[in-house]
């Protein structure tokens, strides 16, 4: 099963970081969230992506085509030898990365639209490219496949965003803490697709996934959740990149699932 990851959004709320890259490149650690998106798939055994590119998607594109480079622990340039470069070690990902075009301005249906050439008659898994998790994949889809539904997406309850006053009239006796689950269940991302799904996107770039297609999928009796109860963490803010870089130079990032 293939798995697509949405990378082509401008990530304006950092552009403290994404006036010179993309969102999905902005580092976690020493790389890409993107990167730590994919070791998440790839440690359940989902090696085969598909990632939709918009702004900026040549640094994507550049870093691929680099990647043994980027993650070697050595190097040896030899200007005396006509090859030139040795990589002496590196991490070898058992990965096929297909990039493909899908628009500056595209909105995320119409991307998903745009790859429907390259997922074939298959299902296929979708993802943000700027969040990160700490999900079963396996469970995810063993639930949408038991669902026999055409969609599946992964329900979260996000942190409140803010504390709470405690008023009697105008005087304030107390504060309480932001509660987990108070905004209630909402897409996570992280979702698993029929092939049939393609008929709830229009043709066109502005095609918003999360509006009509989702609501028609529900409407329809289509759309299955897989609720996850873990760590769930999107990077929208300059504030939530320092919180997931925080984690994960602690060695305390929930979402590394992986063995190195």
């Amino acid at each position: 099963m293939k798995v697509v990851i949405l990378a082509g959004g401008r990530g304006s709320r950092i552009s403290e970081e994404t006036y010179l890259k993309p969102k999905p490149m902005v580092e976690i650690g020493d790389a890409p969230i993107l990167w730590h998106i994919m070791k998440t798939y790839s440690h359940y055994g989902y090696n085969d992506f598909l990632i939709c590119l918009g702004y900026k998607g040549y640094v994507i594109k550049e870093y691929f085509a680099n990647y043994y480079r980027h993650m070697a622990d050595a190097i040896t340039y030899d200007f005396n030898s006509e090859n030139g470069v040795e990589v002496l070690h590196t991490a070898a990902e058992p990965w096929k990365v297909t990039l493909v075009e899908t628009g500056l301005n595209t909105m995320t249906g119409g991307r998903v639209k745009r790859i429907q050439p390259y997922t074939g008659d298959e299902p296929f898994m979708l993802t943000y490219g700027d969040g990160v998790a700490d999900i079963d994949i396996a469970q995810l889809v063993r639930c949408h496949e038991q669902s026999h539904q055409l969609a599946t997406i992964t329900a979260v309850q996000p942190e409140g965003r803010f504390g709470r006053l405690k008023l009697n009239g105008n005087e304030v006796t107390g504060f309480s803490e932001k509660v987990r689950g108070e905004e209630g269940w909402i897409n996570g991302g992280y979702m698993v697709f029929q092939p049939e799904v393609f008929r709830y996107l229009q043709e066109g770039d502005q095609t918003i996934l999360e509006q009509e297609p989702l609501k028609n999928l529900a409407q329809d009796g289509q759309l299955n959740a897989y609720r996850h109860d873990g760590f769930w963490q999107p990077m929208d803010t300059l504030r939530e990149k320092n919180e997931l870089s925080r984690l994960w130079e602690s060695d305390h990032a929930p979402w590394k699932v992986w063995n190195d």
